[in-house]
């Protein structure tokens, strides 16, 4: 099993550093609520993360979560929404047959997400997390805030924004 970083924009553009914005660009999140899917393991990751801390917050994403996203929130090229009959198509020749099947390929470190950009849109946009953030948005998460490594507890807030 791969670990999968879910990456998720919580502050906005306003005042955000050049070098901090260009980041953000490379990691594909040009908006609030915008959130990414990359491996843990991809090279360059750890560092861009540290960059961008005071922005995002990021975790591990787990399977029931990542197929709920998939099924709310995944698009394809031109806006079309992503159906069990649309990934099996997609993907006859690995025998994936539908959205579940994806992404334990993607867990299982088979396909990667942002690779297949002309078949799935690799940025999800999210709403605002109902109830609210628990926290400030401009403290670190283990300091009672929201930003920064979340861990595990990255699920229940995709969860609450879907």
């Amino acid at each position: 099993m791969v670990k999968l970083y879910a990456i998720l924009r919580i502050r906005g553009q306003a005042d955000t550093p050049p070098d901090v914005e260009y980041t953000l660009k490379l990691l594909r999140l040009h908006k609030k609520y915008h959130l990414v899917i990359y491996p843990a393991e991809q090279p360059g990751l750890e560092g861009m993360l540290e960059k961008v801390k005071d922005w995002v917050t990021w975790g591990e994403i787990n399977k029931p979560t990542l197929v709920k996203l998939f099924k709310a929130r995944g698009r394809a090229p031109g806006g079309i929404r992503i159906t069990d009959e649309y990934i099996a198509k997609a993907f006859a020749e690995q025998g994936i047959k539908d959205i579940e099947g994806f992404a334990e390929a993607l867990l299982e470190g088979k396909l990667v997400l942002h690779k297949l950009e002309n078949i799935v849109k690799p940025v999800f946009r999210l709403h605002p997390p109902r109830g609210g953030f628990n926290g400030s948005s401009k403290k670190p998460f283990n300091m009672k805030g929201e930003l920064g490594y979340r861990g595990e507890e990255i699920n229940e807030l995709i969860e609450r924004m879907l």
